[in-house]
């Protein structure tokens, strides 16, 4: 007999899709990226990577296993076709959402959160989105284009209602976006700005760049002044109380930072996740 070979699916991950209650979906896209591309090169990458990790976390007193997750792979996404990549991930999204398991996307760009986000909501109609960034990403457009990585937000508030819209980690936009964020209530200083959705199915997305650079080179947007690995980890861990039935982690482009120190980064994130859903 041959083998063992190495596995190609994410650590820890189970074999059967029935059997699982969380789906890991790759979405290496990266079509709108408006500075540094190459975080469509990530999911992969962090596949790799993640048998780095530990199967256990201390944090959480949790194996990877006990949280029942398995890795579909990445999406075939066509290149220089973003709607028809969008409506590749809002098809498989809602096929999860559907079968009632959690979904988990791994980027690829930010604008994938937004068929993501769109299938969620023709599931659960009761729906808020936690939203980790340096970036507002509330333009009207960019460049023309509505849907673009600096819109995503902009398009999602307008999908579940701007008052649904939470966003933590936020330094950089158009005075127009921070106007925008103001009248709505987006921004979270501390967790009781987070009261109002506690209720509400909540859709998790974490664009990476939300990490100071000194933590996150490997991104196509890096923004100085971010949180620190451990801040992010605390946040994620306090969402663990509320009932989280999407997420992605999104806009890692490893080629940015050789010493993979970014990429390993991210896999633990992932990990918090999985084990906050």
């Amino acid at each position: 007999m041959l083998g063992p070979f190495l596995s190609r699916y994410w650590l820890g991950s189970l074999e059967k899709y029935s059997e699982a209650e969380i789906v890991m979906v790759g979405l290496p896209f990266d079509g709108t990226c408006s500075y540094r591309p190459g975080s469509r090169f990530a999911p992969e990458r962090l596949r790799c990577a993640s048998w780095g990790l530990e199967d256990y976390s201390p944090v959480y007193n949790m194996h990877l296993e006990d949280t029942k997750f398995t890795d579909a792979g990445d999406l075939e996404l066509p290149f220089g076709n973003t709607e028809k990549a969008l409506k590749i991930i809002e098809d498989n999204a809602f096929q999860v959402f559907s079968d009632k398991k959690k979904f988990l996307g791994i980027g690829g760009e930010h604008l994938v959160t937004l068929p993501a986000v769109k299938s969620c909501k023709k599931v659960y109609d009761n729906l808020a989105v936690i939203h980790f960034d340096a970036h507002t990403d509330l333009r009207e457009d960019y460049l023309g284009e509505k849907l673009s990585h600096a819109s995503v937000m902009r398009r999602i508030g307008e999908i579940i209602g701007f008052e649904n819209l939470k966003q933590i980690g936020i330094r950089s936009g158009l005075q127009e976006e921070f106007e925008l964020m103001n009248k709505f209530n987006t921004p979270v200083k501390n967790s009781k700005d987070l009261e109002s959705i506690k209720n509400k199915k909540i859709f998790l997305s974490i664009d990476v760049d939300v990490l100071d650079p000194s933590v996150m080179p490997g991104t196509g947007t890096p923004e100085p002044d971010g949180l620190l690995y451990r801040e992010l980890a605390e946040w994620i861990k306090y969402l663990k109380d509320f009932d989280i039935v999407g997420a992605d982690v999104v806009e890692l482009a490893p080629d940015y930072d050789n010493s993979g120190a970014s990429t390993a980064v991210v896999t633990k994130i992932i990990r918090d996740v999985l084990m906050a859903m």
